[in-house]
């Protein structure tokens, strides 16, 4: 590929990068409303489905089989086409490791703008391959459409024992809260697109997005996680209230030890947001107990880390495992506490 296709600038091929572009929490709740899905017949196979906003689909084949299934696409983060190929392949296999799945067999998702060059195309998806070959699994297929915004992503097919499944409900007061992966995604990437970020510094955050959360999802169950779920386009603080919510408890976060990249704070100062960052907001700002607004928390994550929910006596283990395996920040970054009131997630200080 010659230099002047590789840098052909496919991040200006979308109005938003990465899980930005997600729709907005208010809006999809309406849709789903008006889906009539809770009216519509149920499986008994179906062990896991929309009922709790979990990260993917569960439906059981035999007493030890169960499908994990899931898609997720996104626009482009970089405008590296490979990474960008990478990150949302990582991003979508990520649904079945967070509920405690391994991946076999993946189908791409491709919407192509008429003016992408087809050698960019062809290393978005190779990027794609790579990862998902990394994870154990294989890209057996796929479908494509022209679009005015380039998409790129997975739909994912794992496997996963039905009693062996972690969901984002199941939390007990008394388990501790460990992140996986630094938080500020949204900010790199729009700090990016505003030219308020250098494309070194985003190449290196997007190198963290792309590392499958594998390690981690093999970890926390070995540490017995009551619950985990990755945090994605809600950012930290929707992805942690479906898990309270679901849970029947409150969740404390400890601002302090939150893991997050070394350039977010300073494009916060700078003024970086993104629609999908202010969606977050104003759906679960009244939802939250802290001092003040956190940009941090409403951030929309892309191939984000899992937050796990565990037995206070296996953190300290399942923390220094996750850095022995290449996890490096990974922390103890709050509690499950019981619930008592309306607002179920807390911001405060260790």
């Amino acid at each position: 590929m010659s230099e002047e296709q590789r840098r052909q600038a496919i991040t200006r091929m979308a109005t938003c990068g990465g899980c930005a572009a997600k729709v907005g929490p208010g809006d999809l709740r309406e849709i789903l409303k008006r889906t009539g899905s809770a009216d519509a017949p149920k499986s008994p196979r179906l062990l896991v489905g929309t009922e709790t906003g979990d990260d993917a689909a569960v439906y059981a084949l035999t007493d030890d089989i169960a499908l994990v299934v899931t898609t997720d696409f996104i626009t482009p983060i970089c405008d590296d086409p490979f990474l960008y190929g990478q990150v949302a392949a990582a991003n979508a296999i990520s649904d079945v490791y967070a509920m405690g799945g391994r991946p076999l067999v993946a189908l791409a998702v491709c919407a192509f703008p008429e003016d992408l060059d087809p050698a960019i195309a062809a290393e978005i998806c190779a990027g794609g391959v790579a990862k998902a070959a990394e994870a154990g699994a294989v890209v057996a297929g796929g479908h494509t459409v022209r679009n005015e915004q380039l998409m790129y992503g997975l739909a994912v097919t794992g496997q996963v024992n039905p009693r062996g499944v972690v969901r984002n409900v199941g939390a007990k007061p008394g388990d501790q809260l460990v992140l996986t992966k630094p938080l500020g995604t949204g900010l790199l990437i729009n700090g990016y697109r505003q030219g308020k970020l250098g494309e070194a510094e985003l190449l290196a955050g997007c190198r963290t997005m792309a590392k499958l959360n594998r390690d981690a999802s093999a970890l926390m169950i070995a540490h017995g996680a009551h619950a985990a779920t990755d945090i994605t386009g809600f950012g930290l603080a929707g992805h942690t209230l479906g898990m309270a919510r679901g849970s029947g408890v409150r969740l404390r976060l400890w601002r302090d030890r939150l893991p997050v990249y070394t350039d977010a704070a300073r494009l916060i100062e700078a003024g970086v947001t993104s629609k999908g960052a202010k969606h977050n907001q104003k759906t679960y700002e009244d939802q939250v107990e802290g001092p003040g607004v956190d940009p941090i928390l409403f951030d929309p994550q892309t191939a984000g880390g899992l937050m796990v929910a565990l037995p206070p006596e296996r953190t300290d283990a399942f923390v220094a495992a996750l850095k022995d395996a290449g996890t490096p920040a990974a922390a103890l970054v709050g509690e499950v506490v019981p619930a008592d009131g309306p607002k179920l997630l807390e911001v405060t200080y260790a």
